[in-house]
């Protein structure tokens, strides 16, 4: 259902000129209700692409209005005698190729994206856990060269969530959120070396098979690979879809090669764990450098003055940056060859 609800707990000595300025916003319902003496509830069941406007609005009141409340409800169902007639119509335009929104990006309220960037940046125990097992799991199926466990290990790695929230981060210019979330993506990697390097170290079975030294090379092709994980996790961010499936590509770069590394930290091979090192790097830099461009085309952008002011300022320095990065580390791969 493309559609949501809004709703807004207004007091009562301010009820009347922010009720004038909601009903400006184009709605497709709108309840007023009295909640006590004191406030007023207002709900406002809008389309996804009208909500943030309407919430920015409504954020701006909220910095100055005490008692000012305000919800995102997602809306599963709505019926009412004009549905059909629409629907039919939105059939007919898309036929005829007028959709409003063919040429861009589709995504959720920024308010939205920002829940859930601030969610993924958090170290939680079920994060540390997830992470734990997959690593496990991964240095298990590499040390058996069983192709189905890495992969298995891949679909419960939860380490698509705070690479794309530092991508998000980083676009906003929100530097509190982009520390924790580079705070909770090095933790997941530390974890995951940690693992290895004790596999590593205790035996040396695996060392020779094809999933470990496919993971101590790497080659230029490797950076399409990692810009493709993370154009594919940024997209299924913007749209606030399920990231179990998007997760496995970005868990693909990042988290075998990181078990390779620390195995071979663990049997004392640097040179082979220098290449795992390399790769584990180009990935998270590519990914990166997908999603904040993916990002800043999305057209996200703060509304407060101050953070207009450093958003302006980060756009531009997050992207000229990864850029930079990826570049020097491409240099790194084509001179590197034979140390590789």
């Amino acid at each position: 259902m493309n559609l949501q609800l809004i709703e807004v707990y207004i007091p009562d000595q301010h009820f009347e000129s922010i009720h004038e300025k909601l009903q400006t916003y184009a709605h497709r319902s709108y309840w007023v209700s009295r909640e006590s003496e004191e406030r007023v509830l207002v709900r406002i069941l809008v389309k996804k692409n009208e909500v943030e406007e309407i919430l920015n609005y409504l954020e701006g009141v909220s910095n100055v209005v005490e008692g000012f409340e305000t919800m995102l409800i997602p809306v599963q169902t709505y019926l009412s005698k004009d549905t059909i007639h629409e629907e039919l119509k939105e059939d007919k335009e898309k036929k005829e190729g007028r959709e409003e929104d063919k040429a861009h990006l589709l995504r959720a309220s920024r308010h939205e994206l920002m829940n859930a960037a601030d969610k993924n940046s958090h170290i939680t125990m079920n994060y540390s856990l997830l992470i734990l097992l997959s690593a496990i799991v991964a240095t298990v199926g590499i040390i058996k060269d069983s192709e189905a466990v890495v992969i298995g290990a891949m679909v419960i790695a939860p380490m698509i969530g705070p690479v794309i929230a530092i991508a998000f981060s980083a676009i906003l210019g929100d530097y509190k959120r982009l520390g924790k979330s580079v705070l909770s993506s090095l933790y997941g990697i530390a974890i995951v070396l940690f693992i290895s390097i004790a596999f590593g170290y205790f035996t040396d079975m695996g060392m020779e098979n094809a999933q470990y030294l496919d993971r101590t090379k790497v080659t230029l092709i490797d950076i399409p690979l990692g810009v493709a994980s993370g154009a594919a996790g940024a997209l299924a961010f913007l749209s606030r879809l399920s990231g179990n499936l998007v997760g496995v590509m970005v868990a693909v770069a990042l988290l075998p090669p990181s078990v390779a590394m620390g195995m071979s930290i663990g049997d004392g091979s640097m040179s082979a764990a220098y290449g795992a090192f390399l790769l584990v790097t180009v990935n998270i830099m590519s990914i990166l450098l997908a999603a904040v461009s993916i990002f800043s085309i999305s057209g996200i952008r703060p509304v407060r003055w101050e953070e207009v002011q450093k958003a302006n300022v980060s756009r531009p320095l997050a992207i000229v940056f990864v850029t930079a990065i990826v570049l020097i580390l491409a240099i790194v791969i084509l001179e590197g060859k034979d140390i590789i």
